[in-house]
């Protein structure tokens, strides 16, 4: 017998991914098995790890399992590309609520024997991994405190942002990482805000602006010891912002690998990117995981022409129907005078005359019947659009909708059965329907910022939801091509020096807040959980009650949700958050004293958020109506505020104060007049 054993290569797929970001399909089968270009992103992921030479799989999932399971059996049995010289294992759990929870299951498990590579199902690359787990190992040999390496990718483009896109700073000569920010959707920086101690500290310093994080990494067998002993790290960016912050603690380290230019990698967490994606399958960037390769059965399933136009022998379509950037699986027809352009059409649709379908996504089974108009949209299996339908900007049907004729959508999503939609309280939901099966999603079931309690005049806000949606990416490209930044923006660079925060505790311990906050609000969280969390910070950091005071209320405006609201729209945002939040901002804010630190943060807010400054005089009424201030408080505050230096502050809060004063002089002379009343009864 050998006395040395070849080690196996061994991965780690993460199945349950983003499937807030995915409703309503997400509420009906596994995100890992949406198609992409008619191919499960699942399958996508386990072809990238057999072209790296990975010998065994572990598919971890806590939703659909029996799902992935059946799907795993049936490539194998139809031998799919994948699954020749690789095991594939599925687990999971159905008390996995998050990716640390699936880390710490695994190393219970104890089924990760060495270094391994971890990734989501959603990611696509046709990167060879090989490389970058030599690397890794070499690297491990070098410094045993080695946790993980992190695998990026250049941004071939930052016209519209993912979710994905991230800041870096790494040391020049051995790769390691030292700060780590995930830049905002929606959002461009005219700067960049970092650690002044990341410089001071290290002699060489590169810093990454243009870099895509494809969720790609290779792990050593510390890294889910790493999740077991730190509870905390819920998400993978837990688990990175916990290491730079602890590293002498953990006495851990992360080190970055970046991926070839002519290597592709993305990560599909969003209907935007599910388009970018598509995209760049179908213009082959991401070759060979291309349509006419046969990416996952072993055989030729297209023909491919010229414009990237990728059509099956099987279907029935007539040449001039197909413009440029198209795929269309067997079984399909398409009448006469329909065009189709930069869309997938999958298996055994029926598409009816003079239609047009720009980046339209359909799945199996899908009919469209006559002068139908449908963009930028993804449209579920089995599902039916009736004549003279628009269905556009960022639409989604679910599986077996059927709208009726004459039906115009747009920023919707819609689901068959009402059923389906529960609160967190699993009580049923009354949805809006616009046909015998069809629904539209409202805010109760998305988590959207949108209020249901919101006044009459917002309720056609409810259709513009959180969830990033498909659009015109030329237009896009455009706009952005339209941003000009100030030159102001150079004079004002020693100011900025002056200002970059320090990671002291309080900063440290106010992002740390904003953090829970921000899962508990997106995963509906009980309050109390969340109170103890940040208790838990709290006692970590040393802070007095008046700066937990302070920070709390910070940190719930410095949501993702409440800084960039739908439409714009501040105070449904605030509504919303408030609505699930409240208990925890109520658990801190009590006396009198607790409620000057809030009115205080809302100071700071004012200078950090604009459209908060602009409805200050509403922040704080709403406030006031929902007991979080006393008016005895907002008197003390307003009458501190500086009248040079806060007299925006206090021109904006006068009408207010007047009109409780107003209100107060009014309950006064009710309660004089009940006074004499009562002393007329008396005589």
């Amino acid at each position: 017998m050998s006395q040395y054993q070849k080690e196996i290569v061994q991965a780690v797929l993460i199945a349950d991914n983003n499937v807030w970001n995915f409703k309503p399909l997400s509420d009906e089968g596994s995100t890992a098995l949406l198609p992409l270009v008619n191919v499960s992103m699942l399958d996508y992921a386990l072809i990238a790890l057999n072209r790296s030479g990975v010998e065994e799989v572990f598919v971890y999932a806590s939703l659909y399992l029996q799902s992935i399971r059946e799907h795993i059996k049936r490539g194998i049995a139809t031998y799919a590309s994948w699954s020749f010289k690789m095991t594939v294992h599925v687990i999971g759990g159905e008390g996995c609520r998050c990716f640390g929870d699936a880390m710490r299951d695994l190393d219970a498990k104890a089924l990760i024997r060495g270094n391994f590579i971890l990734l989501g199902a959603d990611t696509v690359t046709n990167a060879d991994l090989r490389p970058v787990l030599e690397q890794h190992k070499r690297m491990a040999k070098f410094d045993k405190g080695t946790a993980a390496t992190l695998v990026f990718k250049d941004c071939v483009s930052s016209n519209e942002r993912t979710g994905n896109e991230l800041l870096i700073a790494v040391d020049k000569q051995n790769t390691r990482l030292h700060y780590h920010q995930r830049l905002r959707m929606n959002h461009k920086e005219s700067r960049y805000q970092i650690p002044l101690d990341v410089f001071l500290n290290n002699s060489c310093v590169t810093l990454h602006h243009n870099l895509l994080d494809p969720q790609i990494a290779i792990g050593s067998p510390s890294m889910l010891s790493l999740f077991s002993d730190n509870f905390d790290f819920q998400t993978r960016d837990d688990f990175i912002r916990g290491l730079l912050i602890n590293e002498e603690l953990l006495d851990s380290r992360i080190y970055v690998a970046l991926l070839p230019p002519a290597q592709y990698a993305h990560k599909v967490n969003n209907w935007l990117s599910y388009q970018l994606v598509s995209r760049d399958i179908i213009s082959r960037w991401a070759y060979p995981l291309v349509p006419d390769m046969g990416v996952y059965k072993l055989q030729q399933q297209y023909v491919f022409y010229k414009d990237n136009i990728y059509k099956s022998p099987e279907a029935n379509v007539s040449k001039v129907a197909l413009q440029e950037n198209v795929v269309i699986q067997a079984g399909s027809h398409v009448d006469a005078g329909t065009t189709i352009s930069c869309s997938v059409i999958g298996a055994n649709c029926r598409i009816g005359k003079n239609c047009q379908l720009n980046n339209a996504f359909l799945m199996a089974d899908v009919i469209i019947k006559d002068n139908c108009q449908l963009r930028h949209c993804v449209i579920g299996p089995g599902a039916v659009i009736n004549e003279n339908s628009d269905i556009s900007a960022g639409c989604v049907l679910g599986a077996k909708c059927i709208l009726p004729a004459n039906t115009k959508l747009a920023n919707t999503l819609v689901t068959s059965s009402p059923s389906t939609q529960r609160t967190e309280e699993l009580e049923h939901v009354e949805l809006e329907a616009i046909g015998p099966a069809a629904y539209i999603v409202n805010d109760q079931t998305t988590g959207d910022p949108d209020d249901s309690d919101a006044d009459d005049h917002l309720m056609p806000q409810l259709t513009t939801l959180c969830i990033p949606k498909m659009c015109d990416l030329q237009n896009a490209a455009h706009a952005e091509s339209d941003i000009s930044y100030s030159s102001d923006d150079d004079d004002n660079e020693d100011e900025s020096r002056q200002v970059t925060p320090l990671p002291d505790d309080t900063n440290i311990f106010l992002s740390e807040v904003i953090d829970s906050l921000t899962r508990g609000y997106r995963e509906k969280s009980n309050p109390d959980f969340l109170i103890l969390e940040i208790n838990s910070s709290r006692y970590a950091y040393n802070m007095s009650l008046k700066e937990v005071n302070f920070n709390v209320v910070k940190a719930v405006f410095a949501m993702e949700s409440i800084v960039e609201p739908a439409n714009g729209n501040i105070m449904v945002a605030i509504n919303a958050v408030f609505k699930q939040l409240g208990p925890v901002v109520s658990n801190y804010i009590k006396s009198e004293d607790a409620m000057m630190d809030c009115l205080k943060a809302l100071e700071d807010i004012c200078e950090e958020n604009k459209l908060v400054q602009e409805k200050i005089s509403q922040v704080v009424h709403y406030l006031y109506d929902k007991d979080f201030v006393s008016e005895d408080a907002i008197h003390k505050w307003y009458d501190q505020l500086d009248g040079e230096e806060h007299a925006t502050l206090r021109q904006s809060l006068a009408k207010l104060v007047d009109w409780l004063n107003q209100s107060s002089e009014d309950d006064d002379d009710d309660d004089d007049d009940d006074d004499d009343e009562e002393e007329e009864d008396d005589e």
